[in-house]
């Protein structure tokens, strides 16, 4: 579905600053594939992420979808198929406008024909998909999200997101700026929607446990490498200590100053 071949990210050539945030990385992703994504702070995750998305160019290197190449393709297109949810579960909704108003924007993929095409036909499809949410949403249809707790608006993100059927969903750590009760619920939606839906999926976490029992593959990332790589009844005999133990393998050393990757809870 998604080839990355021989793609580094070199910033700020030729100057003090120079930083090489993405070594050579090759990766296949496959369709239905659920990948989670772990490594230290300035691993390069979200720089990964921002090639896919189409946010930066790659210095070297090129990124095809289904056999055709999008590596110099601009974000706006590469939105209409390539979804993201980030940290801040304000980002992925507009607060000023309705809960039926951003999910039929969604839905459309943009503005034309928005009140047109919002009728009760819509409306009632919208309420039978937000009870899947179980946050009584259903019945707020006409409330503006800024009147919505951050758990409501990534779990709402979520959902429009899945409505809108993209090829790709990229999750960069969605829950991690949410209480531990609604990340909860946000990271079970996350795998409910995934596995029924059908979707493919990456999802970047600090949460080794969480990248553990969540996917079908799990990748480590280091300096902007992928320095490891599980899936299978492999992945399925994972521990976090097992994990641990395998970094230290590869790098000799610890990981330095992130506590936070070594989270079970």
């Amino acid at each position: 579905m998604i080839q990355i071949k021989d793609v580094s990210m070199l910033f700020n050539p030729g100057t003090v600053n120079e930083n090489l945030a993405i070594r050579n990385i090759n990766l296949k992703i496959n369709e239905g594939d659920f990948i989670t994504v772990i490594g230290s702070n300035g691993a390069g995750k979200s720089t990964l992420f921002n090639l896919i998305a189409g946010t930066i160019t790659p210095s070297q290197g090129s990124i095809q979808l289904n056999q055709r190449d999008i590596t110099r393709e601009p974000e706006y297109k590469r939105a209409k198929y390539i979804g993201r949810i980030f940290q801040n579960p304000l980002l992925g909704t507009a607060s000023n406008m309705s809960l039926e108003d951003n999910m039929m924007i969604t839905y459309k993929k943009g503005f034309k024909w928005l009140r047109r095409s919002l009728n009760n036909r819509m409306r009632d499809y919208f309420k039978t998909e937000l009870v899947q949410l179980r946050m009584g949403l259903e019945n707020r249809m006409k409330e503006n999200l800024a009147m919505f707790s951050g758990g409501q608006r990534q779990a709402l993100t979520l959902l429009m997101m899945v409505l809108s059927k993209p090829d790709l969903i990229l999750l960069d750590e969605h829950t991690a700026a949410l209480d531990p009760k609604n990340a909860e619920i946000v990271l079970e939606l996350t795998d409910k929607f995934i596995k029924e839906y059908k979707l493919t999926s990456m999802m970047i976490t600090h949460n080794m446990s969480h990248a553990i029992e969540f996917g079908n593959r799990l990748l480590m990332m280091d300096k902007g490498e992928i320095i490891y790589e599980v899936q299978g009844e492999e992945k399925r005999n994972l521990t976090v200590e097992k994990l641990i133990d395998k970094f230290h393998q590869i790098r000799h050393t610890s990981f330095e100053n992130d506590r936070t990757l070594l989270a079970e809870d």
